[in-house]
C-alpha cells in the first residue's frame, strides 16, 4: 500500500470542529443558524475525516478529465451522441455546463470511472467543509492545501457562471440567476442551493431559488415573480429532467430552445457527457481510434474506464454468466437510482433490466476509509469525485457510506475532503 492508503486505513483522525464549520457555512447574515439545522436534519451529511489521496491519483484524475472533455469534443464523438438523444439535445447557444461531476472507485491500480453527471451537486458544500478542515490543521497548510486554493475557491465558482454568461451572452449585463429544481426546499441539497444564493448574492447579483412551476414564458423572455421588472437572465439548473420534458417543465423548456435564457447546465451537456451509453464508447478502444482520439488520451481511457456494454438479448445470457463481475445502471439514470450488483441479482431483477435500458459495468469495488463512530472504528466504502469545468478540475471531494450505493444515512460517513499527499520529498509544514 502507498501511504495514502495506509492513513485511510489506519488513521481514524478527525479533523472537523463545529464551530470552523459554522465559520465556512454562514457567511451571511441569511445563512445564520444554517450548521445547528444540518446537525438536526442532515446529521450524516458531512464526514469529521478526511480522504487522503496519493498525487500520482490525483494526477491520473487530471488527466483522465482533461481527456475526457477533449474526447467529447470530437465531432464523431458529438454526432453519436446527439443521435440517440432528443432534438432539444442539439441546441447550442454557447454554455458548457456548471459543475460536472466525474466519479471515480480506488482500485488496485488506480482510479476506475464510475460514471458522469451532468449537474453533480455538492460543490458549495464541500468547498466549505474543505476549508472547516484545513483551518482545524493550520499549522500543515502543505498538507491540507498546499497550493492555498480553497480561499478562491468561490471566485473560481462565480467566474464559471460568469463564463456561461458570456459564451451565450457576451459583454451584455448580467443581472440575476434562479438556482431551479423541483419543490426546492425538498430536495436533501436543498441547503446548497442557500450557499449557492449567497455567494451569487455576495458578488452583486439577484439570486432566488425557484420551483419551475413558477416560472412564465411570455413576450419572448422567461419571468419570475421575484423580479417582475425583469426577466431572469440565468437559471443554474439543478433538475433532474435532463431534456425537460416533463410539463411542469415547459416555461423554461420554451425559454432554452427560444435562447431567451442562459440555461446551465442544459440538455446537450447531459447527452453528451452523462448519458451512460457514453460510457460504452469510452470503453471502446477501437472506436475512439477510429474516431480520432490521440494515442495518449486513449492510452489514459484504458487505465480509467472500466469495460462497459449495453444490455441486450443477444448477450443475455453472457451477462448472466458473469453477472458476479458486473454492475448494472439504466442508461438515462442518475444518484445510484435503479443500479444493480451483480452478485445481488435475482431473476425478477433481472427481468426488469432486460426489459430496460441498462449498461452493464465491469465492477470495481470502492476502496474504503477507517473513520471513528462514537468509541468504535468502523471501515466505510468510498469514492471521489472530480468537480470540474470545461477540462478543468477545480475540486476533488469524497463520499464515505456503508450499503449497495452511495448515501447520507452512515454514521461517521458522508462529504469528506480529499487531502492530496505531498510527494514523498517535500515536508508537510
Amino acid at each position: 500500500m502507498n501511504l495514502a492508503e495506509t492513513l485511510n486505513l489506519g488513521c481514524a483522525c478527525q479533523t472537523l470542529e463545529t464551530p470552523r464549520l459554522r465559520e465556512q457555512l454562514e457567511t451571511s447574515p441569511a445563512l445564520a443558524g444554517l450548521t445547528e439545522r444540518l446537525a438536526q436534519t442532515h446529521p450524516h451529511l458531512f464526514s469529521r475525516s478526511a480522504v487522503f489521496l496519493d498525487p500520482g491519483v490525483q494526477t491520473q484524475i487530471t488527466r483522465a478529465v482533461a481527456a475526457i472533455e477533449r474526447v467529447v469534443a470530437l465531432p464523431a464523438w458529438r454526432q453519436q451522441a446527439l443521435a440517440r438523444a432528443p432534438e432539444i439535445a442539439r441546441l447550442d447557444h454557447g454554455p458548457a455546463g456548471v459543475f460536472m461531476g466525474i466519479d471515480f472507485h480506488l482500485g488496485d491500480d488506480g482510479p476506475r470511472l464510475i460514471e458522469i453527471n451532468s449537474n453533480a451537486g455538492g460543490a458549495f458544500l464541500n468547498a466549505a467543509l474543505a476549508r472547516a478542515h484545513r483551518a482545524c490543521c493550520a499549522s500543515f497548510p502543505l498538507l491540507f492545501d498546499p497550493q492555498d486554493q480553497l480561499k478562491t475557491l468561490d471566485e473560481v465558482f462565480v467566474a464559471m457562471f460568469r463564463a456561461e454568461w458570456t459564451a451565450q451572452r457576451g459583454l451584455a449585463p448580467w443581472r440575476n440567476v434562479l438556482i431551479v429544481d423541483d419543490a426546492p426546499q425538498a430536495q436533501y441539497l436543498a441547503p446548497e442551493f442557500e450557499l449557492a444564493r449567497a455567494l451569487f448574492a455576495a458578488h452583486g447579483l439577484q439570486a432566488v431559488v425557484a420551483d419551475p412551476g413558477e416560472l412564465q414564458w411570455r413576450d419572448g423572455a422567461l419571468w419570475h415573480p421575484a423580479w417582475p421588472e425583469q426577466p431572469v437572465d440565468m437559471v443554474y439548473n439543478r433538475l433532474t429532467d435532463f431534456y425537460l420534458q416533463d410539463e411542469a417543465h415547459t416555461a423554461l423548456r420554451l425559454a432554452h430552445e427560444a435562447g431567451a435564457v442562459v440555461l446551465t447546465p442544459h440538455p446537450r451537456t447531459h447527452a453528451l457527457h452523462a448519458h451512460k451509453h457514453n460510457l460504452i464508447a469510452l470503453s471502446d478502444d477501437a472506436q475512439l481510434a477510429a474516431w480520432g482520439v490521440t494515442e495518449a488520451d486513449r492510452d489514459v481511457l484504458r487505465r480509467v474506464v472500466p469495460t462497459t456494454r449495453r444490455v441486450t438479448p443477444e448477450i443475455a445470457d453472457t451477462l448472466w454468466a458473469q453477472r458476479r463481475t458486473l454492475f448494472f445502471k439504466p442508461a438515462a439514470g442518475f444518484g445510484a437510482r435503479a443500479t444493480y450488483r451483480g452478485d445481488k441479482l435475482t431473476r425478477r431483477v433481472w427481468e426488469e433490466i432486460l426489459a430496460g435500458d441498462y449498461v452493464a459495468q465491469t465492477t470495481v469495488p470502492p476502496s474504503e476509509r477507517l473513520v471513528r463512530v462514537g468509541e468504535q472504528t468502523a471501515r466505510l466504502k468510498l469514492d471521489l469525485r472530480a468537480y470540474s469545468y470545461r477540462g478543468q478540475v477545480q475540486l476533488l471531494a469524497a463520499r464515505t457510506w456503508t450499503g449497495q450505493t452511495t448515501n447520507f444515512r452512515t454514521e461517521g460517513g458522508g462529504f469528506s475532503p480529499v487531502v492530496v499527499l505531498p510527494e514523498p520529498d517535500q515536508p508537510l509544514h
